[in-house]
């Protein structure tokens, strides 16, 4: 049986476990290894929250914002603790459950000062060398200092919570980010929470920047399938191979391009990763995708910026 079949019966069974969270990063950690913090992955991260940032500084109107919120951190909250190195005063990261830990966000903490000690940091962005200090001061106390008091320090704010109903004032957050989380959220869910991001960033100055992985995440783990596999599966029967531990939402860029639309969220500026028509087309695509252009359905990953002060105007498109 295909690694990727395997995984998918695995997660569906853990799905209707209770801790299935849990139970599934032990899983993920000795079985697939997909939760060590791997280099690639870090430095993928890493290149977020510079062009995060870089997305801020341009329509941002401020070098640094004050007020940031990241949707899905996940279990290493490497993007959070950059925008700390940065100066940001506020750092809310919202899930629906907590899914790191002390000891992953010392490993995270470590990985960074590595990354400084290599002199690899400052290619990414421009730190403050006194909140350096602070995370180096950190590592040197971690075993004396509790979960709570790490998180003060670095001025983060977890809010398991249900995304749609934020606990933030409207008109309050100066940056909403998410890096690959997109697609890992059904339309009817993620709509609300779309609007209630439109709700609580700012009008003047606000910007949103949401990078978004339109490929089949089971190609990642199994290289017998191509990252176009799941388009091939009408909506009924993907309904049976998808799990709630890691779904995907199998929208393609016009999908996403609609959601922005119809809130009027405006799409300042995207970017996005072409794909491969050859893979594609080795595909038997589900009838749902069959009547679209290929080439929009080709493309594996995109990053959307939106500068909230300007609801109107045209969009400029780069090629990743």
């Amino acid at each position: 049986m295909q690694k990727w079949k395997q995984k998918a019966i695995v997660q569906k069974i853990i799905s209707f476990l209770p801790l299935s969270q849990q139970i599934n990063y032990i899983f993920q950690k000795y079985v697939t290894k997909g939760v060590n913090l791997s280099d690639e992955y870090f430095y993928d991260r890493l290149a977020h929250a510079r062009d995060h940032l870089k997305a801020f500084q341009k329509y941002g109107n401020k070098p640094i914002p004050a007020t940031c919120l990241e949707i899905g951190t996940g279990w290493y909250p490497i993007v959070p603790i950059s925008f700390f190195l940065v100066g940001t005063d506020q750092i809310y990261s919202v899930d629906i459950s907590f899914l790191t830990s002390k000891k992953r966000i010392k490993t995270t903490l470590e990985k960074l000062v590595t990354c400084y000690d290599l002199g690899q940091l400052k290619n990414h962005f421009d730190f403050i060398p006194s909140k350096l200090e602070i995370t180096q001061d950190i590592l040197l106390k971690y075993d004396t200092l509790s979960l709570e008091e790490i998180l003060q320090k670095l001025n983060i704010i977890y809010l398991i919570e249900d995304a749609r109903k934020l606990s933030l004032a409207g008109n309050s957050v100066d940056l909403i980010n998410s890096n690959n989380t997109f697609e890992h959220i059904y339309p009817d869910i993620l709509i609300p929470i779309m609007a209630e991001f439109n709700r609580v960033v700012k009008k003047q100055n606000g910007v949103m920047s949401h990078f978004i992985d339109l490929s089949d995440h089971f190609a990642h783990l199994d290289s017998s399938i191509n990252i176009y596999n799941f388009l091939q599966f009408s909506d009924l029967e993907w309904k049976w191979i998808d799990n709630s531990i890691q779904p995907q939402n199998r929208l393609r860029i016009y999908d996403y391009k609609q959601i922005y639309s119809d809130l009027k969220i405006p799409i300042s500026e995207e970017s996005f990763r072409e794909g491969n028509l050859g893979e594609l087309t080795q595909i038997s695509l589900a009838d749902k995708f069959k009547n679209k252009p290929l080439e929009e359905t080709a493309i594996s990953h995109c990053h959307f910026i939106s500068n909230m002060a300007k609801k109107e105007g045209s969009s400029k498109t780069f090629s990743i």
